[in-house]
């Protein structure tokens, strides 16, 4: 293979960037050919042709699929602006979302999943009957590493530290709350609760990385406090059943924790210790900024957040 950059020719056809950005994103011929409706021969002809085009192997096999090139990494942000600009100029009417056919793609970590999804998906199914939406669970540095590599189109969450291309808006702010059964002892002796008291019992902890530690841990330290995980998971598809069923509690947002009163019975209340309150923003790559579906999208996700917060 010549390693040398090859200038393209004025008759260079550009469908194949198109190609190019497709496959760097998925990182295999078949999944792109599927989200191009191309054959896996068609993409595999493109690619040959992108290399000869380029003087670069562009993308080599690794044992998890294909890995692009020191070359193709310094192509991939360049190449996502000028598709984007493409898809802006492409795009520029007024967009339809009665007739929209768009995945919209968000990652979120699961407490905030628990009363934003369902909202959103009420109202794409309203007003976007034939889109779709595709959720990702993720924390902070997982969230912005997809935005990087354009897996999500928007993220939402506490993400306080983001690069200058990330565009980010404050939706609200959440404050904590204990999550227990309603005959806890704690809620039976009717005293005020206090930090004490709390930390007295074993707690269940989610954690989306897998820790053992949570963001209210790191809360804790700083007041000179630490809590004992009875029980981790990465999610809280069990978590109902965990506190309706024993002595732990949890300490979760306000909103995941409304969700737990209102669904499961359980019963709340706010966190006995002034940690202060997190701020939930929604944050996108600066490449979507005119998009008129993202920016649809982006409506949308205010709109939820004033009905779940009001």
């Amino acid at each position: 293979m010549n390693t040398e950059a090859t200038v393209p020719r004025a008759d260079f056809d550009l469908n194949l960037l198109r190609v190019l950005d497709v496959l760097l994103a998925e990182r295999s011929v078949t999944r792109a050919g599927d989200a191009l409706a191309r054959s896996q021969p068609a993409v595999s002809n493109a690619l040959a042709r992108l290399r000869a085009a380029l003087g670069d192997e562009l993308l080599a096999r690794g044992p998890d699929g294909l890995v692009p090139t020191p070359r193709a990494k310094a192509l991939r942000a360049p190449l996502r602006e000028a598709m984007a600009l493409v898809d802006a100029i492409l795009s520029e009417g007024v967009f339809d979302p009665a007739a929209a056919t768009d995945v919209f793609r968000i990652s979120t970590p699961d407490r905030q999943s628990l009363a934003v999804v369902p909202a959103l998906v009420e109202r794409l199914q309203r007003f976007a009957p034939q889109a779709a939406l595709h959720v990702m669970t993720a924390d902070r540095q997982h969230a912005l590493d997809l935005l990087e590599q354009d897996r999500t189109d928007l993220a939402i969450g506490s993400i306080d530290v983001t690069p200058k291309h990330l565009r980010h808006e404050h939706l609200i702010d959440e404050t904590l709350h204990c999550v227990l059964r309603p005959d806890h002892p704690l809620i039976r002796r009717k005293a005020r609760l206090d930090i004490d008291g709390v930390l007295a019992y074993p707690h269940v902890v989610v954690s989306a990385t897998g820790a053992r530690t949570a963001i209210f841990d790191d809360l804790l330290t700083t007041h000179g406090h630490a809590r004992r995980a009875l029980v981790t998971v990465s999610n809280f598809t069990a978590v109902p059943q965990l506190l309706a069923g024993s002595d732990m509690i949890g300490v979760f947002t306000q909103l995941a924790a409304d969700v737990f009163r209102r669904r499961f019975g359980l019963a709340t209340r706010p966190v006995p210790l002034d940690v202060g309150r997190l701020a939930i923003r929604m944050v996108w790559h600066a490449r979507h900024d005119r998009d008129k579906a993202h920016a649809w999208l982006r409506d949308q996700i205010r709109a939820v957040y004033g009905e779940v917060a009001g």
